[in-house]
Order: structure tokens, then C-alpha cells, then sequence
């Protein structure tokens, strides 16, 4: 009788994917590989591309502000939920110094204009319908703080002292943040990063707010009382 192969049972292994993995330990790159992938069916232009999910999360436009929007949050992209510390709220934004200086502004919002709950903060919104600058969320550069109590077009729903404390937050941002209170048409629960990708200034806030939050007393403290 002969006598098998004894490459047989190797080659059969390698002719599957769970035999490329044993046999050259690329269980990583052949995970990154399948997450990459669209699924079932011919590629499309993105896979034919190679391009990475962030890159497919986008929708090839720019918001008002000169940020690339995207289709979705919490899909690959750069833009996802973070938490607001103190308010239990999460908010769908760019991830990095976006990040970092849109949810200073609704923190301190929380501290020294009014008190917010999971629910009063809104993040990102699918491009479809959306104009002007309400096409900065799509873009995950802009919030709105109580959109249901400040809806737009609607004056005098803060205080003299809770404007006061805006114009406040707005100085610590030194232009990079703009409100929606300070429109022809007022629109005061929004918020929106008033740079561009490219303004350094953005970076430097980011980096100062940064700075700042990790010294003992120098963060956002007591929460305001709602209005």
C-alpha cells in the first residue's frame, strides 16, 4: 500500500483561510482584511479602491465650515459618541480636537449656563435635507444644547447672566467656535467649529483645553441651575 503524502495534509491547510492563519499567524491583518470588505457580492468602487472605512464613511462633500460629512456616526468614520462628562449625555462628533472643544463647550454649558440631562444634546445629523450651517453636523463639527427649549428663530429663552456666560465660553474658544445665538435668524442651541481642517488655531485650543482639564481646579465646576 502507498504510503500518503505526508505534504498532502499541509496543502489542504493552506487552501483555507483558517490554514493561512495557522500556518503564518496573520490572524490580525486577515481580520482587518474582512472588516474592510462590503460583503457578499461584486466590489464596489470603495473596495476596488482599497480605501479604508473612514474613507468610505464619507460622503465626498464638505459642510458649510470645510469639513468632510459623512453618511453615519459610530460606522467607521471619524465621527462617534462621546460622553459629556457630568451630564450623562453622549454626543455624535469628529473625533480629535473637535472632539475635544465642542464637548468643553457643552460641559461648561452644563456648569455655568444651564443644567443638562442625557437627552439635551444633539450631535451629528445624516447630510440628507440639510443646508447652510445646519451641514456642519453632518460633518460631526457642531452640536446643538437644548434644541427643544432654544428652537430657531426664538429669542429670549436664556437670562441676561446665562448670555453673559456664553459670550464667555465663546471668548475661551478665541473664534474657533461660533454660536447660533449671534445670527441674523438666532438659532440658540447651536454651536459650530468655525475653522477649517487647516486652522492651527483649532489645534491650539484643543491643546489648551487639554492642558487645562488635566489640572485640579482649572476644569468646569458646579453645575448651573436650568433656566
Amino acid at each position: 500500500m502507498a504510503l500518503p503524502d505526508p505534504a498532502l495534509p499541509r496543502r489542504l491547510l493552506l487552501r483555507t483561510a483558517a490554514g493561512l492563519v495557522c500556518a503564518a499567524g496573520t490572524v490580525p491583518a486577515l481580520a482587518t482584511a474582512a472588516a474592510a470588505t462590503d460583503g457578499p457580492g461584486p466590489p464596489s468602487p470603495a473596495r476596488r479602491a482599497g480605501l479604508r472605512p473612514r474613507a468610505r464613511a464619507r460622503t465626498g462633500s464638505n459642510s458649510a465650515n470645510g469639513w468632510p460629512m459623512e453618511k453615519g456616526a459610530d460606522i467607521g468614520g471619524a465621527i462617534w459618541n462621546r460622553a459629556v462628562p457630568g451630564t450623562g449625555a453622549m454626543v455624535a462628533v469628529r473625533l480629535g480636537a473637535v472632539s475635544t472643544v465642542l464637548v468643553h463647550v457643552i460641559s461648561r454649558y452644563h456648569y455655568e449656563v444651564e443644567a443638562l440631562g442625557p437627552d439635551d444634546v444633539l450631535g451629528f445629523q445624516a447630510p440628507h435635507g440639510l443646508d447652510g450651517y445646519r451641514t456642519n453636523y453632518a460633518s460631526g463639527t457642531a452640536v446643538a444644547i437644548r434644541p427643544g427649549a432654544h428652537p430657531p428663530g426664538a429669542t429670549g429663552s436664556l437670562f441676561p447672566v446665562q448670555r453673559a456666560a456664553v459670550a464667555d465660553i465663546l471668548t475661551d474658544c478665541a473664534g474657533v467656535v461660533r454660536w447660533g445665538g449671534r445670527f441674523r435668524t438666532p438659532d440658540e442651541a447651536h454651536f459650530h467649529i468655525d475653522v477649517p481642517p487647516s486652522d492651527e488655531r483649532l489645534a491650539r485650543l484643543a491643546d489648551r483645553i487639554g492642558r487645562r482639564n488635566g489640572t485640579p481646579g482649572q476644569g468646569p465646576g458646579t453645575p448651573a441651575v436650568r433656566g
